[in-house]
């Protein structure tokens, strides 16, 4: 696990640094800069650019993973990956043209609920392509596990810009269609630098020879784009759904909401980026007892840190609420419901990558499909009886029922299940600590409320799980950064 502790910390810090300044434009600077409905509409942009992206990927991003370890000579090896660097243009160039001649019926559809979205339907497309090439030159890196550079492109580069943008827009040096303009560039200029970074590593030497095993690539991208679509659904449907039943400011609302509770997730994007070349590689190599380690210990790990973020976010989610417009105070429930599913989330440690690198990752698509059908159907159903509250538990359902289901067939396939008796224990500490602080306020301002209550949990909860030395590699992280015998 030592280049997974190392590189999972740079990513974490990175990640984390890129929800802080996420969290700042989210929770501050959108609320107050720009009005709600062009909020919404950005995400609304943003989400729909997320759901079409695995399309627009050809699957490459995961396909170059699975597959680059079992390329054993340098010809070989350099036809797979000019074959990576082209295929995304096969679908690129054919969904445009279909999109620039129906462009009017598309975004007629779209902006039936709310107009304001027909103008800005073109910068949908134009982000899923910046988006789909970035993941394909981030998982370049990946295969030389080189993942430090990228994770920080992926979490941090744009938030960054985007919180430029957002001072500009309100000191009146840029107007809001400039803004949203400008949000598009950032996602392209992302992925040029991105490029350039992957190419230093490796630069491509261009081989249009056929590969041996080109229907087995073919057939794995073809299966992963609705695979990988159907998991970016699942994440994203809510918000475009949102859209199409109410008012688009209530997508801003929501998407606070969603933020916020996906700080959680943030351990397990950071240590996924090395966790699934590593699987990769042990799949290729049949590799069962280190597989099976690295199973469980990612498990473990993930809900430990997760655990921590999950106390963070629940324990001060009602004082959160008070400095925020109080018009989103309507989210806290939607907090509440998808922190729980991201923490069942971490609990499953390189469960995805396992599937998606497997004989069995048909299967993932067969379940996807299933999810899918009844995430859209949930939404129907709970968005206008509860509206957010809704979408919320529609979401939380479909991501419960789609994890356990992974869960189990990982286990009946590889005979292997994450949860140690150590999970237990993590559990019931989490479940204690909820108990004890969730009522308990400091009588001060909220800011400083949380910044207490923070310390105390966290100096709390670090310190039951050292003492009790639930996690190996999280005891010896903590000796190491905190200087401890």
């Amino acid at each position: 696990m030592g280049i997974v502790t190392s590189q999972s910390f740079k990513n974490t810090i990175t990640t984390y640094l890129g929800f802080g300044i996420g969290a700042i434009n989210t929770l501050f600077l959108y609320t107050a800069f720009i009005t709600d409905e062009y909020y919404g509409l950005v995400a609304f942009v943003l989400s729909s650019a997320n759901i079409m992206m695995p399309l627009m990927a050809f699957g490459v991003h995961n396909t170059l993973i699975k597959f680059y370890s079992t390329f054993k000579t340098k010809n070989a090896l350099n036809s797979f990956l000019t074959l990576m660097l082209f295929l995304p243009i096969l679908i690129a160039i054919p969904i445009g043209i279909v999109g620039y001649i129906s462009y009017e019926t598309i975004s007629e559809l779209l902006s039936q609920k709310n107009s304001i979205v027909k103008d800005y339907v073109w910068f949908i497309f134009i982000a899923a392509i910046a988006m789909a090439y970035f993941e394909v030159f981030f998982a370049w890196a990946k295969v030389q596990l080189q993942t430090a550079f990228g994770n920080f492109m992926k979490e941090v580069f744009h938030r960054i810009g985007v919180m430029l943008l957002l001072f500009c827009v309100h000191l009146e040096y840029i107007n809001v269609d400039q803004f949203i303009l400008g949000i598009i560039g950032i996602y392209v200029l992302r992925m040029l630098i991105m490029k350039i970074y992957a190419f230093s590593i490796r630069f491509p030497v261009l081989k249009f020879k056929k590969i041996d095993n080109l229907s087995a690539v073919l057939k794995y991208s073809s299966l992963i784009i609705i695979a990988g679509s159907i998991a970016t659904l699942i994440l994203d449907i809510d918000k475009f759904m949102l859209g199409q039943y109410l008012e688009i400011k209530e997508v801003a609302y929501y998407s606070v909401a969603i933020f916020i509770a996906t700080v959680i997730a943030v351990p397990q994007r950071a240590m996924h980026q090395i966790l699934s070349p590593l699987t990769a590689q042990y799949l290729n190599s049949k590799n069962s007892t280190d597989l099976k380690d690295l199973y469980r210990r990612s498990s473990l790990n993930l809900f430990i840190i997760s655990g921590l973020v999950f106390l963070l976010i629940v324990l001060n989610i009602n004082q959160l609420y008070l400095i925020i417009p109080e018009e989103f105070n309507g989210g806290i429930y939607v907090v509440f419901l998808i922190s729980f599913a991201k923490l069942y989330d971490n609990m499953l440690g390189n469960n995805n990558a396992i599937l998606f690198n497997s004989d069995y990752y048909r299967m993932v698509l067969l379940f996807g499909i299933v999810l899918t059908v009844l995430t859209i159907i949930l939404n129907m159903i709970f968005i206008p009886l509860y509206g957010i509250n809704g979408s919320a538990l529609a979401t939380f359902i479909a991501i419960f029922i789609y994890n356990t289901i992974k869960l189990i067939f990982v286990n009946q396939k590889f005979n292997i299940q994450p949860f140690l008796f150590q999970t237990l224990i993590v559990g019931v500490i989490l479940t204690l600590l909820v108990c004890v602080f969730y009522f308990w306020e400091f009588a001060f301002h909220p800011i400083l409320n949380i910044v207490l209550k923070s310390f105390v949990v966290a100096l709390s909860y670090t310190l039951v799980i050292y003492k009790l030395n639930l996690s190996e590699d999280i005891s010896i992280a903590i000796k190491k950064y905190l200087r401890l015998r």
